[in-house]
C-alpha cells in the first residue's frame, strides 16, 4: 500500500486521494482507511517506511570495506536515484512542500535526515582518521553538509531537470569532497 501511494504521488503529486491509492494497490479504499485512518496517516506511514529504508539502504551501501569516501558518494547517489525522473520529480517536490507544512510530517522528515547523517558519519570518520580528507570539517558536520548538498541538488534538479540527477549529484558530491582532500591553507 505504501509503494502504491508512492507511485500515485509520482503521477499526481499531493492532490492524490485514498481512492487513487486504492485503485493503484488493487484494494478497496475502505481498506486504506481501516489501515491508516486517513491520507495523513498514510503519509506518516510512508515517511516511517522511508526512514527505515534509508537506514537499511545506507548501511548496505556503506558496508563491504573499500574506500569509505567512494562508499559515501555511492550511498547518497543510490538514495536519491529513485527521484531521477524529470516527469515525476515535480510531483515529488510538490509533496515535499506539503509535508514541510505539516508539523508531524516535518518531525518525521527531521528524523529521516538525522538517519542519513548518522549512517554517513562513521564512514566519514574513518576517512578523516585515515588522512583521506585533511580539509574536511568534523565528520558529523561533513555528514550534514553532504546530506544537505544531496537534498539541495535533488530539489534544484527537480525544478530544472537537465541531464541526469544521479550524474549531477555525483559530480556535486565529488566537487566538495575533492576540496576536502586538500589540506587546509595556513
Amino acid at each position: 500500500m505504501v509503494r502504491a501511494a508512492g507511485a500515485v504521488i509520482e503521477r499526481l503529486g499531493p492532490a492524490f486521494t485514498l481512492a487513487d491509492v486504492a485503485k493503484e494497490a488493487g484494494i478497496a479504499a475502505g481498506t486504506l482507511v481501516q489501515r491508516f485512518g486517513s491520507k495523513h496517516g498514510l503519509l506518516v506511514a510512508m515517511t516511517r517506511a522511508a526512514i527505515e529504508d534509508a537506514r537499511r539502504g545506507l548501511r548496505a551501501a556503506l558496508q563491504g570495506g573499500g574506500d569509505p569516501v567512494a562508499a559515501v558518494v555511492r550511498a547518497l547517489v543510490e538514495r536519491y536515484a529513485p527521484l531521477d525522473d524529470p516527469v515525476t520529480a515535480p510531483n515529488n517536490l510538490a509533496q515535499l512542500s506539503v509535508d514541510l507544512a505539516d508539523e508531524r510530517l516535518r518531525e518525521l522528515m527531521a528524523e529521516y535526515y538525522a538517519v542519513i547523517e548518522q549512517e554517513l558519519e562513521p564512514a566519514l570518520r574513518q576517512a578523516v582518521a585515515a588522512g583521506e580528507l585533511p580539509g574536511a570539517p568534523a565528520p558529523e558536520v561533513a555528514a550534514r553538509v553532504l546530506g544537505a548538498l544531496a537534498d539541495g541538488t535533488a530539489i534544484r534538479w527537480s525544478t530544472r531537470p537537465v541531464g541526469s540527477l544521479t550524474e549531477r549529484l555525483r559530480a556535486d558530491l565529488e566537487a566538495v569532497i575533492e576540496g576536502w582532500r586538500r589540506p587546509p591553507a595556513g
